[in-house]
C-alpha cells in the first residue's frame, strides 16, 4: 500500500529533522545505561536493540552498560537464598557474588549481545574483569544512629568504582563492533564486586570524553512539583533543584551519577523513559527529546543536543 500524502510528509519531516543531529554526533561515543522495564519487556527490548544498531549505522559510537537486579533477585530465590537490602544495595556475600557474575556477565549480558545481533549489529559482551576495564574498591554504608553515632556497615562483595581503564572497550570500538558492559568490577586482589550500573555508566562515559550519557529509568525525566518533566538544566539547576528538596529520595543517587559525568567532563546527561518504545532515538535525533537534558551549556534558549 502506498504511503498517504500526509504519512509521507511525516517521516520525511522525522528524517530531515534528524539529520543535523547525525551530521553532529557522526563519531561520537554515546554510553547508555540500560535496565529497567525495557530490559523485561520484549517490545521494548527490540525497539532499544535496533536504536543501539541504528546509532552505529549512521556514524555513532553506542555502549551499553547494563544492570540486572530483577534476573539477579530471581535465581537466587530460584536456589533458595533470600535477597538483603540496606538503603538500597543487596548484600553481597561470596555465594550471592557468584550468583551476579553468573547472570550479569553470563545469562543477562549475552542476551543482550544476541539481541543487538539478531537486530543486524555487531555486539561484543564484556565485563569489568575483561581487560581490568573497571577496576573497584570495597564500598562501605555509613549509618548514623538516634544517638548521632555513626558506623560503617560491611555489605560484602559490593563495590565503587576505583578507574576505568579504556583500551579494550577502544580496541572493541575500533574493531567497528558494539560493546555490551556488565557492571561486575575487580579489585586489587582479583576479587570481584558488584556494581550499580548506573555509577559504571557514568565512569565509563568519563573516561571516554563521551559526548553523551543516556540512562534509562521507570520515570519520564526530572520532574517539578507540578510533575513537569524538566529539561535543558545546567549543573547549577540541578544543585538547586536538589536544595530545594524537588529532587530527593530514590532519585538522588540517579541524578548524582549525571551531575558527576558532567561535571567530569561528559558533555550531556539525558533521563529518558525506558517504558517509550525508541526513547534513544527519540532523544538524541529529535528537537523536542524525551526527558531530561543536563549540560554546562549557558545557553538555554532551545534545547540542546
Amino acid at each position: 500500500m502506498a504511503l498517504t500524502r500526509d504519512s509521507a510528509l511525516n517521516i520525511a519531516k522525522v528524517l530531515t529533522e534528524a539529520l543535523p543531529y547525525i551530521q553532529r554526533f557522526h563519531g561520537k561515543t554515546i554510553v547508555v545505561k540500560y535496565g529497567g522495564n525495557a530490559m523485561t519487556d520484549p517490545e521494548l527490548e527490540n525497539s532499544f536493540a535496533r536504536d543501539i544498531v541504528l546509532l552505529k549505522t549512521v556514524g555513532l559510537n553506542p555502549i551499553v552498560v547494563h544492570g540486572g537486579g530483577p534476573q539477579i533477585g530471581d535465581l537466587l530465590a530460584r536456589i533458595g537464598k533470600e535477597s538483603q537490602f540496606i538503603d538500597g544495595m543487596r548484600v553481597t556475600d561470596a555465594e550471592t557474588m557468584d550468583v551476579v557474575e553468573m547472570v550479569l556477565g553470563g545469562l543477562v549480558n549475552k542476551s543482550i549481545v544476541n539481541l543487538i545481533n539478531q537486530n543486524g549489529g555487531r555486539a561484543v559482551g564484556l565485563t569489568g574483569k575483561d581487560g581490568n576495564l573497571i577496576r573497584a574498591k570495597k564500598m562501605l554504608l555509613s549509618k548514623t544512629d538516634a544517638s548521632g553515632k555513626t558506623e560503617e556497615l560491611d555489605i560484602g562483595h559490593v563495590g565503587e568504582v576505583a578507574g576505568i581503564k579504556t583500551d579494550v572497550v577502544e580496541m572493541v570500538i575500533a574493531s567497528d563492533f558494539i560493546p555490551v558492559i556488565a557492571p561486575v568490577g575487580v579489585g586489587d586482589e582479583g576479587e570481584s564486586y558488584n556494581i550499580n550500573a548506573d555509577l559504571v555508566a557514568g565512569k565509563v562515559a568519563e573516561a571516554l570524553k563521551a559526548e553523551k550519557l543516556i540512562l534509562l529509568t521507570n520515570i519520564p525525566g526530572v520532574m517539578d512539583k507540578n510533575k513537569n518533566v524538566l529539561t535543558g538544566l545546567s549543573t547549577q539547576d540541578i544543585d538547586d533543584l536538589i536544595a530545594d528538596g524537588t529532587i530527593y529520595g530514590g532519585m538522588l543517587p540517579k541524578i548524582a551519577c549525571a551531575l558527576d559525568a558532567v561535571k567530569g567532563g561528559v558533555i550531556s546527561a539525558h533521563i529518558i523513559d525506558g517504558r517509550v518504545p525508541h526513547a534513544t532515538l527519540l532523544e538524541v535525533f529529535t528537537d523536542e527529546g524525551m526527558g531530561t537534558l543536563i549540560s554546562n551549556r549557558k545557553d538555554k534558549k532551545k534545547r540542546q543536543g
